[in-house]
């Protein structure tokens, strides 16, 4: 007697595909830290590889959340394994390779500021674990705004400083750039687990505004790369959106000073009455 062969569940094995997507980010991380660990400090195309892996990986983190979104298969275990690649891939990745590119030139001091930014990495990762977690531990539905610049953001614009000095054969790994480049990577570190709010663009309307900010983005991407070269287009847009998050933050603090005001003023005046109604 033949026994019955169980079908193939579709739906259980599409939990796989986003999962394997975000392994392929560790991988290009895990084998970005091989090529820059082993390479000679500022010097050799190897930093140069190592951040085309990176690259790779930004891809591979963008593409990971929408597939799972598509599908509708996104679940505790995505998020965790995701925050995780990030660690790798963002964190200790870009760390270890703006480390051996420009910052060994300062000792200790310069791997301090680069284990710096792969700590608060990890600091803005748990953070954004715990913020995104509603009942059962299933991820939320994800806000208007992220608190704090996310994390491959951050790695991103490091990222982008190597693939474009690269294209230029420019000096940006030398000792003349060796402090801006470790004051830019001090301060990603602390906008990633500073209270700013940044733009997720998970809601992003076809209205007078995005357009504007769209057309901005295109036209200023095209004069950068008239008046520089096509490789720091990325260079910018990636600071263009820090500092996106910058002004609107600048923007919003009087209204929220003010807002604060006056819940502040309006409790006082509840606990005065309060205190001014005599016992029974």
């Amino acid at each position: 007697m033949a026994v019955p062969r169980k079908k193939l569940d579709l739906r259980k094995t599409l939990f796989l595909l986003p999962n394997m997507i975000t392994l392929s980010s560790i991988f290009c991380g895990f084998d970005s830290i091989r090529i820059a660990g082993g390479a000679t400090e500022g010097k050799g195309d190897e930093y140069y590889y190592a951040s085309l892996l990176l690259v790779y990986a930004l891809f591979f983190d963008m593409l990971d959340g929408r597939v799972a979104r598509l599908t509708k298969t996104q679940s505790a275990f995505g998020l965790q394994i995701d925050s995780l690649a990030d660690v790798v891939s963002f964190g200790v990745a870009p760390a270890l390779l703006v480390y051996k590119w420009s910052l060994f030139q300062q000792g200790t001091f310069g791997l301090f500021v680069a284990f710096t930014f792969a700590a608060m990495g990890a600091v803005r990762l748990a953070r954004f674990n715990v913020l995104s977690m509603g009942e059962g531990g299933k991820p939320t539905k994800p806000s208007k705004y992220i608190v704090g610049l996310p994390v491959p953001g951050a790695a991103g614009i490091l990222i982008s400083l190597v693939v474009a000095n690269h294209a230029v054969g420019g000096d940006l790994a030398g000792p003349k750039y060796v402090y801006p480049m470790m004051g830019l990577t001090g301060f990603l570190a602390f906008l990633m687990v500073s209270t700013i709010r940044f733009r997720s663009f998970k809601d992003l309307k076809l209205n007078a505004r995005s357009v504007g900010l769209v057309l901005f983005a295109v036209a200023s991407s095209a004069i950068v790369s008239l008046q520089t070269k096509p490789a720091f287009v990325l260079v910018w847009l990636l600071s263009f959106y820090v500092i996106i998050g910058l002004v609107e933050t600048m923007i919003a603090l009087p209204r929220e000073h003010a807002a604060r005001k006056k819940r502040e003023e309006a409790a006082a005046a509840v606990a005065t009455e309060r205190s001014s109604i005599p016992p029974s």
